[in-house]
């Protein structure tokens, strides 16, 4: 039984009952059939508290009260209205509707604008470390099988964002050292300490130029990939698609573009000190007329035991936080194309921030390491 009705002389008391959802439906068209508003002038409809009401449940009322209003009648609540019936009034006619002003709302507005933007910050801080947190468990799971690491899918991730790279990555380098070595010469001839160029540009070069300025490119190359194809799927409902069949997303999505990056980004690393130095030593033969052998051999005493290293130890951490901020940034796509691409452009901004924030920590360390 989903209803009662009584009559009061030209009053009709409607008391819902049961549950009013789109399961209910012929069993509610049944009972409503069978009521006549003969005789009746006003109609007073009851909610309880124990009546569940979906939108379903809630179209039909709506039916069934205008149709009495149709007859003559006046409808009237005992109560508030449920929220569901006004939702479908504003959809239909085509507004939002908004809840009243609360009289506990803050007065001073630019305060409770400071208070929404602190709350969207911890709770994006807590979505974050939501999905840093999925990740990690993903990985661990996936190592208890090779398979569900997907070989296949990270060599083609490490070819997409590695091998196919290196010409861009490669030009850059070689750009970068030779205007930063064109202005060391430039000073260090107006002292008579041009062989100290070879030294600016070795440290400088395989402590950080090399793996920073590949971590940018990177970021803005693959880490803008990563948000726009996953992103792309989140709109075509393609992720929601992966939920229906049982797969997690994060699996096949996520950990295969992180691993393969990881890998890259050290190989790109060495590539760009291999070009960087080299750029160094055409332009101190061009320059400074310094023969390659006494540059080899400057180069041989520059380098410290560690110097190489502290290069190559930053990339796969380089590549972890752009990989993680692509992915992240492209799963939070909704609604609209427009959305993909700011999106994509908050990724590659963010991946940049990190990558640089991440290589002062190094910095920091290192020195206080004295290394």
């Amino acid at each position: 039984m989903h209803l009662s009705l009584e009559r009061n002389g030209d009053t009709l008391e409607v008391e819902l009952a049961g549950s009013w959802r789109g399961a209910d439906l012929p069993a509610i068209d049944a009972e409503l059939a069978a009521q006549s508003f003969a005789g009746a002038r006003s109609l007073n409809v009851s909610i309880p508290e124990s009546v569940s009401l979906d939108l379903a449940g809630a179209w039909r009322l709506r039916e069934w009260l205008k149709a009495a209003e149709a007859a003559g009648l006046s409808v009237q609540f005992n109560g508030t209205p449920p929220g569901q019936l006004e939702l479908i009034d504003a959809t239909l006619a085509g507004k939002r509707s908004r809840p009243p002003p609360s009289s506990s709302e803050p007065a001073f507005e630019p305060v409770s604008a400071l208070g929404r933007t602190v709350t969207r910050r911890v709770q994006g801080v807590k979505l974050a470390l939501d999905f840093v947190g999925r990740a990690c468990v993903t990985f661990a799971r996936a190592c208890a099988s090779w398979r569900r690491l997907r070989p296949a899918s990270i060599a083609r991730h490490v070819y997409e964002t590695g091998i196919t790279a290196i010409p861009i990555v490669s030009l850059i380098a070689f750009l970068i050292t030779l205007i930063i070595a064109y202005i060391a010469a430039q000073q260090a001839r107006e002292y008579g300490a041009e062989i100290f160029v070879v030294d600016i540009v070795t440290v400088g070069v395989l402590r950080e130029l090399g793996v920073l300025l590949t971590a940018i490119i990177v970021a803005g190359r693959s880490g803008s990939a990563f948000a726009a194809e996953i992103g792309a799927m989140k709109l075509n409902e393609e992720v929601d698609a992966l939920h229906a069949i049982g797969v997690e997303p994060h699996e096949v999505l996520i950990l295969p573009r992180v691993i393969g990056l990881v890998i890259a980004m050290p190989l790109l690393a060495v590539i760009a000190d291999g070009i960087g130095l080299l750029s160094g030593a055409l332009l101190c033969k061009w320059l400074l007329d310094m023969p390659l052998v006494l540059y080899l051999e400057r180069v041989q005493d520059a380098i410290a035991p560690t110097t190489f290293w502290v290069g190559i130890i930053k990339a796969p951490f380089f590549g972890l936080l752009i990989a993680l901020s692509g992915t992240y940034r492209g799963l939070q796509v909704r609604d609209s194309s427009r959305e993909l691409g700011r999106l994509t452009t908050v990724a590659v901004v963010q991946s940049i921030f990190l990558v640089i924030f991440a290589n002062a920590m190094f910095a920091i360390a290192f020195w206080q390491l004295d290394i």
